[in-house]
């Protein structure tokens, strides 16, 4: 029983740590190839820049949540 409590929490603590490095990256990647700065985009109040950047954070979220929910079982 503690075996599987342990590899459970391993499992949902590197899930998170993984889908956040992949959410950085995502942004990184998306930033790196559009022709405009996005911090600078956001200031102005872009709103399409701001729903992409949310798409991001959404997509931490449902990462984190699977992944928290999967260990669970």
């Amino acid at each position: 029983m503690y075996q599987v409590w342990y590899f459970n929490s391993l499992y949902a603590i590197g899930g998170v740590i993984l889908g956040v490095v992949t959410a950085i990256v995502t942004y990184r990647l998306f930033s790196y190839f559009t022709r405009f700065d996005i911090p600078k985009e956001l200031e102005k109040g872009n709103l399409a820049v701001g729903v992409v950047v949310s798409g991001i954070f959404i997509m931490i979220g449902l990462i984190v949540g699977l992944i928290i929910g999967m260990s669970l079982n």
